[in-house]
């Protein structure tokens, strides 16, 4: 199975609701949205979070699944280069602890080892809209 294929499998199953089969394919290590000076980490939107390891993806798959209503997740593309593939997709979601909602435009970078398990998720999106959907 190809890199493209592994991560079309990811969003198909996002799709059904079925997190243990992301979960499956997950390394040990994974990195999840880990980098440096990212705002909405810095103001604590608890989606946002990074961590090392599958706890860290089940954290997030945790807090959308409860708090997240999701009106529209819909791909637009998919391009894979090398170790790594890139997603564009436009998500539009209400916050229910707080309310808050918004609707954007944003990419998933995953990168892949040799064995076709993912190694690291970053997630390129509109800070402040998450920020102020957190309410914070």
């Amino acid at each position: 199975m190809s890199n493209l294929e592994i991560i079309q499998s990811v969003y198909e199953a996002f799709g059904k609701g079925d997190i243990p089969a992301i979960m499956e394919r997950l390394a040990p290590d994974v990195a999840w949205e880990q980098w440096d000076a990212n705002s909405a980490q810095a103001a604590g939107v608890p989606w946002m979070a990074g961590g090392t390891g599958p706890g860290a993806a089940g954290a997030f798959f945790g807090v959308v699944g409860a708090d997240f209503e999701i009106r529209e997740f819909s791909v637009q593309n998919m391009m894979a280069g090398g170790n790594q593939v890139a997603v564009t997709f436009t998500m539009d979601a209400t916050i229910r602890s707080t309310g808050g909602s918004f609707r954007d435009e944003e990419i998933h970078l995953w990168t892949l080892n040799d064995e076709g398990k993912i190694v690291a998720l970053r997630h390129y999106s509109d800070t402040a809209k998450h920020i102020a959907a957190a309410g914070l």
